[in-house]
């Protein structure tokens, strides 16, 4: 299917451009990213504070027990938020698995492995030819997973930490200073990669506000997306769908 740019009218309000929209994500999924942003930015801040408390910086800021009764008050509060969050989205998962009408676009795939070697191909000069992606490209599925089982780590560790007497009633006590180092290990880690990665990829080098706005220009469709917006338009037009041998 061809791409072709749409005739623009310019009889009136000249200078205006106007640009076709796509649906990205629904209103529940843009709530679920910002309570996500929310609750892990409170926890890296109170977190790391806590983690390098022998660190000028940190003492000043925990200079007394107050202030660190304070700050894990703070952290404990964001953890229940971020725990409501994976349990709500972990929970409408599999409803929607019972009723058999949860996407599989989000899964890996031997494509995006394929799409992966591609695009370092690409990347390095090695070939002209760039990969072309669906809903999801392979570096927004290992973002999703990444911070998905990231996030497991840190909640399970976290309660360990917070309720330690609990859980060495049926777990050895070595699970606690393990729970320590892996919690605050995989939050630093987190951290740097969705900053450096996420952020970069998604608002610097795109200016990608899909998350918040819920839908994408037709040009970030065809740049980003080309084989979701080409079935998106089959699916449209009828004579378009016959002509292609239907949506893919």
């Amino acid at each position: 299917m061809s791409l072709t740019s749409r005739p623009q009218n310019n009889d009136s309000h000249e200078g205006i451009r106007l640009e076709r929209t796509f649906p990205r994500f629904t209103i529940g999924q843009r709530w679920e990213h910002a309570i996500l942003l929310l609750s892990i930015t409170i926890l890296l801040l109170t977190g790391l504070v806590q983690k390098y408390r022998t660190s000028v910086w940190s003492q000043n800021i925990l200079s007394t027990p107050e202030r660190l009764d304070m700050i894990q008050n703070i952290h404990h509060v964001a953890a229940i938020l971020l725990t409501a969050e994976a349990v709500y989205h972990i929970g409408r998962a599999l409803y929607l698995l019972s009723r058999r009408k949860l996407p599989s676009k989000i899964f890996i795939t031997w494509q995006d492995v394929r799409d992966g070697f591609q695009m370092i191909k690409y990347l390095t000069f090695l070939s002209r030819k760039k990969p072309e992606f669906g809903k999801y490209n392979f570096e927004q599925k290992v973002t999703y997973w990444f911070i998905f089982f990231s996030i497991g780590i840190m909640i399970l560790s976290g309660y360990i930490i917070w309720f330690p007497i609990f859980y060495t009633k049926f777990l050895p006590g070595a699970i606690v200073p393990a729970a320590k180092l892996a919690h605050s290990t995989e939050a630093v880690v987190v951290g740097i990669f969705i900053v450096v990665w996420h952020l970069y990829h998604v608002l610097i080098e795109r200016l990608n506000l899909s998350i918040f706005t819920g839908r994408l220009s037709e040009s970030e469709m065809i740049t980003t997306h080309t084989i979701e917006y080409e079935s998106l338009i089959n699916q449209e037009s009828p004579v378009a769908s016959s002509s292609t041998g239907g949506a893919q």
